[in-house]
């Protein structure tokens, strides 16, 4: 006998050809028949797609079903959670990950609890890391679809390591989520529907005689004569049982009957069976790089400022860093973040990105504007107080706009020393400044500069505290400007950079005298893909910026040296003139590229005007490190990726030569009906990463530091240099036989999408590294975290308080010029600093950024300690930690790719 368990659900896209409004106004349809229905039919249970975002949309607009909701919730008929949104695992950063869960599960057990189960039916693939991540959330079982194929296990029950060494429960579902949505209620159709698609197809594979057969698909009503249709079933076949039921109840039954399971490890992105649709990682590119933005921005500059600023008497706005999440959330969605949607939908995309910075951004002016005008002797000054996010000290060069006055002046830290700077240009916005000035109480005197300048300035600043502020000085007195000069090439402490004629750059690192030659190469080709692959044209023609003479302008001081690089490419308008060979279109690109002192970061911008069609845009790093590996940072961790998919590649060559159907080059299967036997895409190894992308060996490292796009492929005869992606374009939401995605499209074939032409201005920022040392000795990961963290800046002076920046009540102030809160080791990398949720302390998250090496951490805090303790992701107490002398907490050894969440209170 087979046991049958049929999960009712539906999978519930938020957004996808149509818009969020859409899916909001069929949901209150929809959900209110799965209310009326459950109270109707005691049998049934239904699954909300794992989303508590669908309730608060609900909810929004039909308030008086909450306890409706509540009572179904109870009785666990109505399962909900244990997400906020169904989450993408590739493109989005850990605290995303966590905080999307941590908002889903809080949000779920005001209903009455959440699934406990890591539900992600849709998912373009399975994150190395999240085995760690589910089991910190004291879930131990997990379905998805996507990742995982037949030549890896035998059976879609089974466990899964996670880079760590945790492990969880799976049950995958092999032909996807919608298998069983449209049961057929006549005869001969039933027995032949039962017997293809749950017998042959979902429970073929099954470790037990269980079978899970999920009832349901994209934005699925429910079936409500269910319950008839299976009761009808077990009379046509008595010798098996079907029923509703639920994924819990479907693994409770597996483990109870004690199968003995395999195991898979690591990240899981094998697409033969179902797609993963690698390259997603770069559609609608300008999006992609708001992602990427804000992601760091909140958890690396507005989350730690606002602890700094809490700890100072100011109100942590809990709510507003909330709504943020969730507008952050909504758009983390795996096909939002995909960008795999129509351009109307994208569109909502885009203002959410926008209403999240907005607030963020404002909420850090205003914390940076309540500490530095709660500063001691600022009175009658311009001052500039700068913020460390990070709990270490740090030498930092840091550009900034600004208002300067008239006249020679020094700028002096808090200890009276002078700081250097450099102006890079100002224009005189005095009438305008000084008309905005609002004077509450017009009998006190102020200070009001002659001439306003608006200045772009860079400073040099050293041994800027440890998690914590300091306020810098503008004082009248000899100057401490470092003028810009004339200059031939770029240098610091630790690379020479030479510009060559044809516009690449060759970088010498000092310290091992190793010469890195033609850096930074452009190169352009087609894309005839769609908005969930990349895919080369047929007919591809690739276009480099070495083969035309740019025009080169070099400026610098002693600070910061520059180089522009202008070239206008010649490349084909459209896929057809590419296939002929065509040059027509201009893409004017700049190429910018900074060394400050202190910085072993090469800064590098990339300002494009594209006017070409359905094309991709690559940057290439000739690291001459050949290897059969790379690096790149995962959530919470490291990962090492081979080059290529060799294996992978020969089982899928393999499948389409013995695929009746298939063309005679298997990497040409423009009419290769797919079959159970071929693989859905080809086994490419263009790799998506978090902050960073490294090729090593025993004597040196190179790396890139992506701030917006973070995709990137291994490419050379002796898989040495480094492409990354900078943008890529297309015309369709889904396109029919790709050369990277064979049979049907993916999306929507007759939905265009101009609007991912991205025929506009971009601009593209990433890092780069070059050391003397093996990727463990490097600190790249350390790096990449103070390159996404930089020294946040503000400027008070009171005659800038005003409409500019909102009239505030002047206060005396009366802390300290400078103040570290938390000082440690610097071993670990820090995720975040923030406020606890629920309790009054702070939370510190910190993994082990390196390769297969245990780390130790003290941290030390400013204030005294009432209690320390280590949490799961819950914010649960695991157990307490000792307070050592001096406020010190000594962190137990982490291992390879382990985070830890550590709560203090004070």
């Amino acid at each position: 006998m087979k046991k049958v368990h049929v999960g009712p659900h539906t999978h519930w896209d938020r957004e996808w050809y149509f818009t969020t409004s859409r899916s909001k106004v069929y949901l209150m349809k929809d959900f209110a028949d799965v209310l009326n229905t459950l109270e109707k039919d005691c049998q049934f249970k239904f699954m909300l797609d794992a989303q508590a975002s669908l309730l608060d949309d609900y909810l929004k607009w039909k308030p008086e079903d909450e306890e409706r909701i509540r009572k179904l919730v109870k009785e666990k008929r109505l399962i909900i959670g244990p997400w906020y949104t169904q989450t993408d695992q590739m493109v989005i950063s850990a605290e995303s990950i966590v905080r999307n869960m941590y908002y889903g599960m809080k949000r779920c057990e005001e209903f009455g609890g959440y699934m406990n189960v890591g539900y992600v039916p849709d998912s373009f693939g399975q994150a190395g890391n999240m085995p760690q991540i589910y089991q910190a959330f004291g879930i131990k079982d997990t379905l998805f679809w996507r990742g995982v194929s037949n030549d890896q296990v035998k059976h879609t029950d089974y466990m899964w390591e996670g880079d760590d060494g945790s492990e969880v429960f799976v049950t995958q579902i092999p032909f996807g989520y919608y298998i069983g949505g449209n049961i057929p209620e006549t005869q001969p159709e039933s027995d032949t529907f039962w017997k293809k698609e749950c017998f042959e197809k979902a429970g073929a594979r099954s470790a037990t005689s269980s079978i899970y057969f999920p009832n349901g698909f994209d934005q699925a009503p429910i079936r409500k004569n269910l319950s008839q249709i299976l009761e009808k079933r077990n009379q046509e076949d008595p010798e098996n049982k079907y029923f509703i039921s639920t994924v819990e109840e479907y693994i409770e039954d597996v483990k109870s009957q004690n199968p003995q399971l395999e195991k898979v490890k690591g990240e899981l992105l094998i697409a033969k069976h179902m797609r993963i649709h690698k390259s997603i990682f770069s559609s609608r590119s300008d999006l992609k790089v708001l992602n990427t933005q804000i992601q760091n921005y909140v958890t690396n500059t507005l989350e730690p400022i606002l602890v700094i600023s809490s700890q100072l008497g100011n109100e942590y706005p809990k709510e507003a860093v909330k709504e943020i999440w969730k507008l952050l959330f909504e758009n983390a969605a795996h096909d939002s973040i995909g960008s795999c949607i129509s351009d109307d939908a994208n569109e909502d995309v885009y203002m959410r990105y926008k209403q999240a910075r907005d607030i963020a951004l404002n909420l850090v002016e205003l914390h940076c504007r309540l500490i530095s005008t709660s500063l001691e002797d600022k009175e009658g000054k311009i001052t500039w107080t700068l913020f460390n996010t990070l709990p270490y000290e740090r030498n930092e060069t840091i550009e900034f706009t600004t208002y300067l006055p008239d006249g020679e002046f020094a700028i002096k830290d808090s200890k009276g020393n002078s700081i250097p700077y450099t102006i890079i240009k100002k224009r005189d916005l005095t009438e305008y400044v000084l008309s905005q000035t609002i004077r509450l109480n017009p009998g006190k005197s102020i200070y009001i500069p002659n001439k306003v300048y608006e200045a772009t300035i860079v400073i040099s600043k050293k041994e800027i505290v440890p998690f914590g502020y300091e306020q810098c000085t503008l004082e009248f007195s000899p100057t401490s400007e470092k003028p810009l000069e004339e200059i031939k090439k770029l240098e610091n402490e630790f690379y020479q950079i030479t510009i060559n004629e044809d516009g690449s750059f060759n970088v010498l690192e000092k310290q091992s005298n190793r010469m890195y030659a033609h850096q930074g190469i452009l190169v352009e080709n087609g894309d005839d893909g769609d908005s969930f692959n990349y895919s080369p044209p047929r007919h591809d023609l690739e276009v480099y910026s070495t083969e035309y003479t740019p025009t080169i302008e070099l400026s610098g001081s002693a600070l910061i040296q520059t180089a522009n690089i202008k070239t206008t490419m010649m490349i084909p308008g459209d896929l057809e003139k590419r296939a002929n060979h065509i040059l027509d279109t201009k893409l004017n690109v700049e190429l910018s590229i900074r060394l400050r002192k202190f910085s072993r970061i090469i800064d590098i911008d990339v300002y494009v005007e594209n006017q070409g069609l359905s094309h991709r845009l690559c940057i290439l790093f000739d690291t001459n490190i050949a290897s059969r590996f790379n690096i790149a940072d995962q959530q919470f961790g490291v990962v090492v990726r081979p080059n290529g998919y060799e294996k992978e590649m020969e089982l899928y060559i393999k499948s389409a030569s013995n695929d009746t159907k298939a063309v005679a080059n298997p990497l040409e299967p423009a009419n290769w009906q797919q079959s159970a036997t071929s693989w859905q895409e080809p086994p490419i190894a263009i790799e998506p990463c978090q902050s960073y992308v490294a090729l090593s060996n025993e004597e040196q490292t190179v790396g890139l530091l992506p701030k917006g796009v973070r995709e990137y492929e291994i490419i050379g005869e002796k898989k040495d240099t480094i492409r990354l992606t900078l943008f890529r374009t297309y015309g369709f939401m889904g396109k029919e036989n790709l050369l990277y995605r064979p049979g049907r499209a993916s999306g929507e074939k007759i939905i265009e999408t101009p609007d991912a032409q991205l025929l506009k201005p971009m601009n593209f920022s990433l890092g780069a590294v070059y050391s003397d040392q093996p990727f463990n000795d490097s600190d790249i990961e350390l790096l990449a975290k103070e390159y996404n963290s930089p020294i946040e800046l503000y400027e008070y002076a009171e005659f800038l308080n005003g409409r500019l920046i909102f009239s505030e009540i002047e206060e005396t102030g009366t802390n300290p010029k400078s103040d570290s809160l938390i000082s440690a080791s610097g071993n670990l990398v820090v995720s975040v600093i923030k406020n606890a949720e629920e309790r009054p302390g702070i939370i510190l998250r910190l993994f082990n950024g390196k390769n297969k090496k245990n780390i130790k951490e003290t941290i030390q805090f400013a204030k005294k300690l009432k209690k320390a303790e280590l949490m799961n992701l819950k914010e649960e107490t695991l157990e307490s930690l000792d307070i050592k002398e001096g406020n010190k907490i000594e962190l137990p050894s982490i291992g390879h790719c382990k985070f830890i969440t550590l709560y203090v209170e004070f």
